[in-house]
């Protein structure tokens, strides 16, 4: 491994200071499975007319950028700040070809809309059995429909925001713990960032286990589904509903 980071560095050197394009070349591919495990993470929110090689297309762009704006002189590693930028050029392709259907963008809209109002009612995040009875809807076709909205939920807690540079920023993951005592907010210099920690630990425990084993711990949903004991489905919906608690609360989210 050591032989692998020594033979990067040299590689960053002769980019960087000789634009040396066999040195671009190199760098391309040794770090391409970057591309590979954001595309395969993201998949998973993804309908089923949704191809991985799309998402990988997508993904190669940010990968381009990241090399190229990448400085290695700063101290943060390349992986770190890659995985945004890949990761960023997936959802702005996404975006562009507009691939959520306006129904199922109205779906997520109306369960938004009624989790914020249970929200603001209860004084505290609603459960599945109170959001389905609000929506008149029996629990399986409730399921069903965080189910068919998963898609919509493509943000971010991957992305990193605040600060004006990569050592000075906050991965929005960052603030998601199931460790007591909580977050501290006086160390959350940004407004946003510290709502979203408050939010966050609003949560119910399994819906912040399953975004901390998620986005801090790598595992995949299924991997959850055996620490937890339930479905990889079920996973998939404890995190869709989550998320959408999170936008219930926050406009900017």
């Amino acid at each position: 491994m050591s032989g692998l980071i020594a033979n990067a560095s040299q590689l960053w050197t002769r980019y960087k200071e000789h634009r040396d394009e066999e040195a671009r070349r190199a760098l391309i591919e040794h770090y391409a499975p970057l591309v590979k495990y954001v595309a395969g993470r993201l998949a998973i929110h993804m309908p089923n007319n949704v191809e991985i090689e799309d998402l990988e297309s997508y993904g190669a762009f940010g990968l381009l950028d990241a090399i190229e704006k990448f400085d290695p002189q700063r101290d943060v590693k390349f992986e770190t700040y890659a995985t945004t930028r890949i990761r960023g050029a997936i959802i702005d392709g996404l975006r562009s070809c507009d691939w959520v259907p306006r129904s199922t963008r109205a779906k997520a809209r109306a369960l938004e809309k009624k989790i914020q109002e249970l929200t603001h009612s209860l004084g505290r995040t609603p459960s599945d059995d109170e959001v389905a009875a609000a929506l008149e809807l029996p629990r399986d076709r409730y399921f069903q429909m965080l189910d068919e909205v998963r898609g919509t939920t493509l943000v971010s807690l991957d992305d990193v925001v605040g600060g004006e540079s990569p050592q000075e920023a906050v991965r929005l993951s960052d603030l998601v713990t199931t460790d007591d005592p909580p977050v501290d907010h006086d160390l959350i210099q940004s407004e946003s960032l510290s709502e979203l920690a408050a939010a966050i630990e609003e949560l119910s425990d399994r819906e912040r286990m399953v975004l901390s084993l998620y986005y801090n711990d790598g595992l995949t949903l299924k991997e959850i589904g055996h620490v937890l004991g339930v479905s990889e489905s079920r996973v998939s919906q404890i995190h869709t509903k989550a998320i959408l608690n999170l936008r219930a609360k926050l406009d900017w989210f």
